[in-house]
């Protein structure tokens, strides 16, 4: 079974906010596959840190607005 990931993130309403990033077309742009993008919307999947900063470049905030970690404080 699959370990779901604590690291949370905000790439789906990030993409909605901007009306015109889907899917595909972010995963184009930092050269992966769509399941990619999805697997990490999903929490499924942790991305590299160099992918969290060009999928945070291509939607164009800071990386804490996209992928956020739990405080220690909250376990």
């Amino acid at each position: 079974m699959t370990r779901s990931t604590r690291v949370t993130n905000s790439i789906r309403q990030l993409r909605a906010e901007r009306g015109d990033v889907t899917q595909a077309e972010l995963a184009s742009r930092i050269g992966v596959t769509r399941q990619t993008i999805i697997a990490i919307e999903q929490g499924r999947y942790s991305p590299s840190l160099e992918m969290a900063f060009q999928i945070a470049h291509v939607l164009g905030v800071p990386l804490d607005q996209v992928f956020q970690y739990p405080d220690a404080a909250q376990h």
